[in-house]
């Protein structure tokens, strides 16, 4: 298939849409390296995905059939989350490829550390090498010198089979100083640390420092933030900074850093207040009777009496303190307590870091969220916040090895900053 179909002069030529996925072996195209002469190259369009976030959109890399290396990368049209619609990050793959720095062998150090002199060695040396030293702190029972460092590799479970079965506990990952927070937080409600918001579909869009423009899975997010606005849903963006986010909200409240917990538990007593909520979603899948027999073993165990021993509860948590507390507008605050008790069941919410990752206790951003979710009934709905195991592939490997027999005493010292175990950082605040 050529790209350059459309007729001269027209200025389409080279804007066509994407080649049809089903002529992806063979696609010509001009080389714009040769402008102005007219070199026609044919390239094989392979499916891969960009790694610049944790969004892992879809990409094609364009190979040249001819040299076999790739020329450029573009989105993938038929990726389920990005859609081809990738932000620079995507195309910018190439200066990876590229990079003159890029590390195409192992390298092994010759010098004192810190020299900055290596040497290139074969891949079953380094394997040899490694390999005999990991086994020998085994057999000295030097378990706790083994430590296993990852950024994002993308290799869902299989680390934590391996080192399952060397019976260590020593993986870290920058999730200690990222999202264990929200993890825990989120966890605590569903049993599943990460939260999957059908923004698309939503009536109500709740997002605490989630900047759909730059952070976390910002670009399938943003998508569907958009078209989830498109469709009429109400845009609600807590964050301290007017961000580019913030700034095309509906409402935006800039809390002081912190205090996000507090206005969350404050919407959450204007619903039941205002018997906005969804009792009777909250009565069939929440277990109020636990919470009766231990937070008010003097009430009978009725779900009636659940609404005001929660108003007791939260009794603190009054418009007038957030208004206070939080440094937002008092009415502002109970527009958007009525909107969101007007949206039941599709209420899509999201945080990740900032809030929950910069504060002493902002794990319990992540809970007082979910618990808004809770209460709107909007877990397991269209346009509300699921659990992201319900629609996200899994791994799942058919033996499990035994769990890990040695406990690693390096990877959760006393006190921050020596801490760096994959919760480490922020569990104990």
């Amino acid at each position: 298939m050529a790209l350059d179909a459309a007729p001269p002069g027209t200025g389409a030529e080279g804007l066509s849409a994407y080649p049809p996925e089903e002529t992806w072996d063979h696609v010509e195209s001009l080389d714009p390296a040769t402008w102005p002469k007219r070199v026609r190259r044919a390239h094989r369009l392979v499916p891969t995905t960009c790694f610049n976030c944790e969004a892992n959109c879809g990409l094609l890399a364009w190979v040249d059939k001819e040299t076999g290396r790739i020329t450029k990368f573009e989105g993938n049209p038929v990726h389920p989350a990005s859609r081809g619609r990738n932000c620079a990050k995507g195309p910018a793959t190439i200066n990876q490829v590229e990079d003159p720095e890029r590390i195409l062998h192992p390298m092994k150090r010759v010098g004192e550390r810190g020299e900055g002199l290596w040497e290139r060695i074969s891949w079953d040396q380094a394997l040899d090498e490694i390999g005999t030293r990991i086994g020998n702190a085994f057999r000295e029972e030097r378990h706790h010198e083994v430590m296993y460092h990852v950024g994002r590799m993308g290799d869902d479970t299989y680390m934590e089979r391996v080192l399952h079965s060397w019976g260590i506990d020593g993986h870290n990952s920058h999730t200690n100083i990222c999202s264990s927070g929200a993890r825990v937080g989120y966890a605590s409600w569903m049993g599943f640390d990460r939260p999957s918001a059908d923004f698309a579909n939503a009536k109500v869009i709740f997002l605490i420092s989630a900047h759909l423009e730059a952070g976390h899975y910002f670009n399938p997010h943003a998508q569907r933030i958009i078209e989830g606005q498109q469709n009429g849903a109400t845009v609600i963006c807590i964050d301290p900074r007017l961000s580019n986010t913030a700034s095309k909200a509906d409402h935006w409240f800039s809390a002081w850093p912190g205090t996000e917990a507090f206005l969350l538990l404050a919407i959450a007593r204007l619903l039941i207040l205002d018997g906005t909520w969804d009792a009777a979603f909250f009565e069939r899948w929440v277990n109020w009777e636990t919470f009766l027999r231990e937070s008010r073993p003097d009430l009978e165990p009725v779900f009636a009496n659940v609404g005001p021993a929660l108003l007791e509860l939260y009794a603190e948590y009054t418009p007038e303190a957030a208004a206070q507390i939080c440094g937002i507008d008092e009415d502002r605050l109970r527009i958007v307590a009525r909107t969101i008790g007007e949206g039941l069941g599709g209420f899509a919410s999201h945080t990740w870091r900032a809030s929950s990752a910069g504060n002493e206790g902002g794990w319990m951003v992540a809970r007082c969220l979910q618990f808004l979710t809770v209460l709107t009934g909007s877990v397991g709905t269209v346009g509300g916040t699921n659990a992201n195991g319900w629609n996200k592939f899994m791994p799942v490997t058919p033996i499990h090895p035994e769990p890990q027999g040695e406990w690693n005493d390096l990877t959760w010292p006393a006190e921050y900053p020596l801490t760096h175990h994959e919760l480490s950082i922020l569990l104990p605040h």
